[in-house]
């Protein structure tokens, strides 16, 4: 991207304006991704499509053009340079006391400058709180916020949340997985796939490197050696600690995870 393409944002394929940011501004229902590009390029971009066609049948009855779709992807990412990519999903024509009703969706992707996230160990805090429909990347956020608000308002860097039944779920943002000494091992319990998870578990397959998913009780957390962090900003960030129990922060499994992300190829919009 350009410096003077910072803001760059359509609708449907051409340029959006304030009549068209009236309906998402005022009406908190749909869905999106985000993506970092690379040269036109995206890791992990059959999982994206796959999210975003799931994701607005459930929502609104209605199948999303997927090959329109990465076209408007295509002329808002460009094919030099770096950006972070997002695709919004909602609908004008949704109608609010008939919400049952099927409503063509419409698609809003813009383009910021691409974030560089340096990992560094995060203290984070638990918090009992679950998403609604937490297996949607969806537009309502102010609870996971929040929640990240108050964990660093008591001095942590970020919220893990866990379930009504003590099961560790997912950050305000992101995934979680642990290291064991042996193996990695994902939580078993309500929460978004996260590309970047499903990235880095295809990488480990290839890598050969053992894994599991089960049930992580919070007070299960201490039994661990590491923790790490994983969403679309930073593939992988280490956990230094939850609450008041902490981890090693291991520069050679960081390394490992790395490099299983690496293995996924990166696909042309």
């Amino acid at each position: 991207m350009h410096a003077d393409d910072d803001s760059r944002i359509q609708l449907n394929g051409r340029p959006a304006d304030v009549a068209d940011l009236r309906t998402p501004a005022l009406l908190n229902y749909g869905h999106f991704t985000s993506m970092q590009v690379s040269r036109g390029r995206v890791r992990g971009l059959d999982l994206h499509l796959e999210r975003l066609r799931h994701a607005t049948l459930e929502l609104f009855g209605t199948a999303l053009d997927l090959d329109a779709t990465r076209g408007w992807m295509r002329q808002v990412a460009g094919t030099s340079g770096t950006c972070t990519l997002r695709v919004n999903v909602f609908s004008r024509a949704l109608h609010r006391d008939r919400l049952a009703m099927p409503a063509a969706p419409d698609v809003l992707v813009s383009a910021v400058p691409a974030r560089a996230l340096v990992p560094t160990p995060l203290r984070v805090r638990s918090a009992h709180y679950r998403r609604e429909a937490p297996h949607i990347k969806h537009v309502g956020t102010f609870g996971l916020f929040h929640q990240k608000r108050l964990a660093q308002a008591a001095g942590f860097d970020d919220a893990l949340f866990v379930d009504a039944d003590g099961a560790v779920c997912e950050g305000s943002i992101w995934n979680i997985g642990f290291f064991d000494g042996e193996r990695i091992v994902w939580p078993d319990a309500p929460m978004l796939q996260g590309v970047s998870m499903q990235l880095l578990q295809a990488g480990l397959r290839r890598l050969g490197v053992p894994t599991l998913t089960r049930r992580i009780g919070l007070a299960d957390v201490a039994g661990f050696r590491s923790a790490f962090f994983t969403n679309t900003a930073c593939a992988v960030m280490p956990i230094a600690g939850i609450d008041d129990v902490g981890f090693i922060v291991d520069p050679l499994l960081q390394e490992r995870l790395e490099e299983s992300f690496a293995l996924n190829p990166w696909q042309p919009i």
